[in-house]
Parts: structure tokens; sequence; C-alpha cells
């Protein structure tokens, strides 16, 4: 049985899609549905079971899980970078990691599990996914700081020798409308567009980057749940790893694809950034995708334009979801 926490929510859904794709229905999700309406990512999904997040790790506290685990993908955490609750963060997102962890490694259960790109902070010393470098990152806000103290754990335990830790940049793709603030600029500049023929984008305040200059990894969800499946089989290849096209792009650049794939002339408007979020704007990232190429991953990234034309040509105008 494979779990995938995390398993309504934006990335876990389409590991989920893909891997019914691949012929593989025996999942357990694992989720919290809460209140919005991310349990449409499920409707067309084929599992066998959905249990909520709390009792499934009351089961592995207990040691009472009623069922053969042969993999944890664990997605499932909060992904709100301006999350001001920090006990809930680093309950949520390092506490349950750890203790997933630990059942696996000492169950010999294949462990991959969500890091992520704000943990490089504000980018200044690179984004290199070696393990070597995780004492030196300083994260920008609590979420950064909630997966970076897992990381950190991982590596004092030795246990980057035996799982996966996946540090996901930009993902943007179907199956994320639930998510909020937290929805890919092309959700949101669809919405925009649509409503008012134009995307506003933050003005620039570092003068190293004109307005919508700034640059970001922009990677296709169908991307990144193959770079994250690469490694369900492999579980001789080990370690922290960048989800990323290791090529960046500006914020213009995507707008542009937006306007372009639902055929209305490109109509930008450039506003101030809200002061809450400019001592913790990222004005470039970019993942080193050396490592994962190392590995054995040799699949090509969609270009951001082909990425953008399919979500939103398929998925936003045919309103359709992962496997529909």
């Amino acid at each position: 049985m494979i779990v995938v926490t995390g398993g309504a929510g934006f990335i876990g859904s389409a590991v989920v899609w893909r891997l019914n794709e691949l012929g593989e229905t025996k999942i357990i999700v694992v989720d919290e549905l809460g209140s919005d309406e991310k349990w449409k990512n499920l409707v067309s999904l084929k599992f066998d079971d959905f249990i909520h997040k709390d009792e499934f790790i009351s089961m592995v506290l207990d040691d009472e899980v009623p069922f053969e685990i042969n993999s944890i993908i664990h997605m499932g955490a909060n992904s709100s970078t301006t999350e001001k609750d920090a006990d809930f963060l680093f309950s949520n997102n390092y506490l349950y990691t750890k203790e997933l962890a630990k059942y696996c490694l000492d169950k010999g259960i294949r462990y991959i599990y969500a890091s992520s790109a704000a943990t490089y902070g504000d980018g200044s010393l690179g984004f290199s996914d070696d393990e070597n470098k995780l004492e030196t990152l300083r994260p920008l806000n609590m979420y950064g700081y909630s997966k970076q103290l897992f990381d950190l754990w991982a590596k004092k335990n030795d246990a980057f020798k035996k799982i996966v830790g996946l540090k996901y940049f930009n993902v943007y793709g179907p199956n994320e409308f639930h998510k909020g603030d937290m929805r890919s600029v092309v959700h949101k500049a669809f919405g925009q567009i649509s409503d008012t023929g134009k995307v506003r984008l933050f003005k620039s305040m570092n003068s190293k980057y004109k307005d919508g200059e700034q640059l970001r990894d922009f990677i296709y969800i169908k991307d990144a749940v193959e770079m994250t499946l690469f490694f369900l089989d492999r579980s001789n290849v080990n370690g922290l790893f960048n989800v990323g096209t290791g090529k960046s792009r500006t914020w213009n650049d995507l707008v542009t694809s937006i306007f372009k794939a639902t055929n209305k002339p490109v109509n930008i408007e450039y506003i101030d950034m809200p002061q809450h979020l400019r001592d913790k704007y990222q004005y470039f990232t970019e993942a080193k995708m050396e490592k994962i190429k190392k590995a054995g991953y040799a699949a090509s990234s969609t270009s951001l334009e082909d990425g953008v034309t399919d979500y939103v040509k398929k998925y936003l105008l045919g309103k359709l979801y992962l496997g529909t």
C-alpha cells in the first residue's frame, strides 16, 4: 500500500492522479478536508481509503496501522508562507514529518517527503541541494523554517542515507484552486484577466530588478510529480533534491503566457508591495538540478509557455481537475 499524505491537496492529489495513470490504485489518502472544497480533487481518483491526518498519526504513534505500507509520500503540510502561528507550524510541519520518518526508518518503509525552496531564504547563499550546506540557510518565514527544521533533523540523524526530501520551487497547475492566497500566480492572474482584462503584479523594491522582472523557477505540476515518483522504486537513491526546472523566468514572462493562452492583449498594472512582504520577498530563485540528474532523472521539463497553455486551456478554461 502507498500512503499519500496531503493526498487531497495540490501536489498530493496530483501524485495520486499520476499513480492511477501508472496503474496503481492500492493507495491510502491521508488528509484533513476542512471547510474548503479540496475534496473535489479526489472525486475522479482511485484509492482504497481516506484517513484523517490525526487518526493516521495516532495509528503510527501507537504502532497500530491496520494495513501493510510499502511507501509513504508525505506531501501534507501547512504551506502558507504568511502563517503566523509558529507553534502550529512546528507541530504540523516539523513534528508530524519527524514521527512519520522515524516510523518509516524503523519499519523499512520508503519515505519521500516535501521540503521547500522556501528554506533557501533570500537566495544569497545559492540554491544548492547539497545537504552539507543546510546549516548555512536562513529561511525568511516560519513556513520555510518549519521545513528547514526537519531537513536539519534528517541530516543530524543520518536519515538522508535512507529517505528522500524534495525542495519544490514555484509549482503551478491544476488542483490548486482551494489554496486561497497560496495559489500560483497563474491561477490568480487567470481570474484577474477573466474579471478585468488585466493582471496586477508587485512593483520591484530592489533596484537590481525592474517591475515584473523578478525571477522565479516555475515548474509545472506534471513535471513536479514525475520527479517525485522517480524516487518511489529507487530505494538506493536517497538524499535531498531540488524539484524545479533549473531555468528562472520573470513574472512578466509568466503573465504574458497567460494572456496569450486566453487570446487577450497583454495588460499589466504594477502595484506597491505590501509592507509586511517587503523583507520576506524572494527576487530570484533557480533550482540547481545537477544532483537529481546525476541520480538518473533524465526527463526534460515542460517550458513555461507550454505548461501555462496546457493549464489554462485544458483545466482553467475547461474547468477540469486532474483525472477528469
